[in-house]
């Protein structure tokens, strides 16, 4: 990672130890794409608790697929977008029936520049000859290395010159989240939110390498984070699996029950066997929709212990981190103070260093 060659080597020469190419990627969790009004649910066959796991596991599955690509940095599925990430993907889920899956995706750098914003979609198939599926895939593996595509082709339009100016960048925008009077001047904010470098810090700054250390307490978090994610698709995979068979049948049934609908019964208007082919059909659509909000309630009782204590788990760590932050952010800011004073002096930053070194 670029944060650990800038304790030993300037930004500028750090593409002589890491391939500019492979940049760092952190995958947010979807936006679950749930309607605010609850009456929308149901007509758009809508289940908020589904789509809320959902949106957890198909940030995994693209993770994945970047990894096993072996295209980019170290990639990470965090709970929420990092505005500092050398290139942040996020993404709204647009529709997810067990048919069609289709995904908004938004990749932006640590420049601000937008990468891609776009939808992507697919119907769900069996994996083609050769072919095996991740977890989570469920017939939709196309979607994911659609998406990793478009990432690669538009870094590939990038010279090295400007991947290591957005590597540098998100080092320099993460140091100025804690330190803004220290690095708020390496880079300059354009009104239209992307981000200019001006300058670099000198080689062996030190004020960069505390930095470096905190970014890295949180790499390990981070890390943690993901192995959550990790474990909940491992113990979810097979049940979500059935779901998305099941909602792939329910939506086969009612493209054939709207076909037979459409059709003429040639039996005459008002007749007993016209009023009973419309009971019939009324019928088994209300049993097959009870059937599918008992099927929702199953899956959620039996995933949802796992997915509520990942979900506490990731709670607490990122607690952690909130308050590590604003210790380490308060201490930096004092230690700047003091490094900068005409006649600094050694004792005050001894103390000061003494206690950075002392968080955890």
């Amino acid at each position: 990672m670029l944060a650990a060659l800038l304790v030993t080597v300037s930004p500028a020469s750090a593409d002589s130890l890491r391939d500019p190419k492979a940049l760092d990627v952190s995958i947010a969790s979807f936006d679950p794409g749930v309607p605010a009004d609850p009456s929308l649910h149901r007509e758009l066959q809508i289940f908020p608790r589904i789509r809320e796991i959902e949106a957890k596991l198909l940030p995994f599955v693209l993770r994945e697929t970047l990894v096993e690509s072996g295209e980019w940095g170290a990639v990470r599925v965090v709970p929420e977008s990092d505005p500092a990430a050398e290139l942040l993907v996020s993404g709204a889920i647009l529709n997810s029936d067990g048919d069609v899956l289709e995904v908004a995706i938004r990749a932006i750098d640590a420049r601000g520049q937008v990468w891609i914003d776009w939808p992507f979609s697919i119907a769900a198939g069996e994996p083609a000859a050769g072919e095996g599926e991740r977890p989570g895939e469920s017939g939709y593996r196309r979607l994911y290395d659609d998406i990793a595509g478009a990432l690669l082709q538009e870094r590939e339009g990038l010279g090295a010159k400007t991947l290591r100016t957005i590597a540098d960048l998100s080092l320099l925008r993460y140091a100025a989240e804690l330190a803004p009077s220290a690095f708020g001047d390496y880079f300059e904010a354009a009104g239209d939110g992307r981000f200019e470098l001006r300058r670099l810090p000198a080689r062996d700054d030190p004020m960069l390498q505390r930095i470096d250390r905190i970014r890295h307490t949180e790499y390990v978090i981070t890390d943690a984070v993901d192995a959550k994610y990790r474990e909940l698709n491992a113990a979810i995979d097979r049940t979500y699996r059935v779901w998305r068979s099941y909602r792939r049948k329910f939506v086969e049934y009612q493209a054939q029950n709207a076909e037979r609908a459409a059709r003429k019964v040639d039996v005459p208007r008002g007749s007993y066997e016209a009023l009973k082919a419309q009971y019939d059909a009324y019928k088994w659509d209300r049993i097959t929709a009870q059937e599918q909000y008992k099927a929702a309630a199953a899956f959620d009782n039996e995933v949802g212990p796992t997915v509520a204590a990942m979900e506490a788990r990731i709670a607490e760590l990122e607690a952690w981190v909130d308050a590590k932050y604003l210790e380490w952010r308060r201490l930096l800011e004092a230690l700047f103070e003091v490094e900068t004073r005409p006649e600094p002096q050694d004792s005050d930053i001894a103390d000061i260093t003494e206690q950075i070194e002392a968080l955890p």
